[in-house]
C-alpha cells in the first residue's frame, strides 16, 4: 500500500523565522508553495521536508531526518560547517570519530541540530 509512495520528514519548530533561515539558508533546501499558515514545505531530492510550528518542537531526542548523500558526504559536511552548522559528537559503540564524522567500516555519518534542537543526520549511503 505505501511501498511505492514517497515519505515526508515532518519536523516541529517553535520559531518559523529561525527555521526558515536554517532550512533555506544553511541547508540550502528549496521552498515549495505552502498553504497552511505556520507550515513550510521544502524540496529535498524527490522527497519533501515539512516544517511546522508546534509547542512540542525539539522534544524528540532521536534523529528526525536523514539525508543519504553518498560520495558527497565530506564535501557536504564541510559546506554545512562553513555555513555555521555545528555538529554533534556522540560516544557510539563500534564507532570512532574523524573530525565531525562518526565512522564504522565504510559508514560515515554526522549529526547536527536545527535551531529548535531537532536532530538531523547525513550519511555516506
Amino acid at each position: 500500500m505505501l511501498a511505492n509512495r514517497n515519505a515526508m520528514a515532518t519536523i516541529a519548530v517553535r520559531d518559523m523565522a529561525a527555521a526558515k533561515k536554517f532550512y533555506e539558508g544553511q541547508l540550502g533546501l528549496t521552498p515549495l508553495e505552502s498553504d497552511p499558515e505556520g507550515v513550510l514545505s521544502y524540496q529535498s531530492g524527490t522527497a519533501t521536508v515539512v516544517v511546522y510550528v508546534s509547542q512540542f518542537a525539539g522534544s524528540n531526542q532521536a534523529t528526525a531526518c536523514t539525508w543519504a548523500v553518498g560520495s558527497e558526504f565530506d564535501n557536504i559536511l564541510k559546506a554545512l560547517k562553513a555555513k555555521g552548522v555545528v555538529f554533534e559528537h556522540y560516544d557510539m559503540p563500534g564507532m570512532t570519530r574523524q573530525g565531525d564524522a562518526h565512522v564504522a567500516g565504510d559508514y560515515r555519518g554526522a549529526w547536527f541540530k536545527d535551531p529548535d534542537g531537532n536532530i538531523l543526520h547525513i550519511l555516506n549511503r
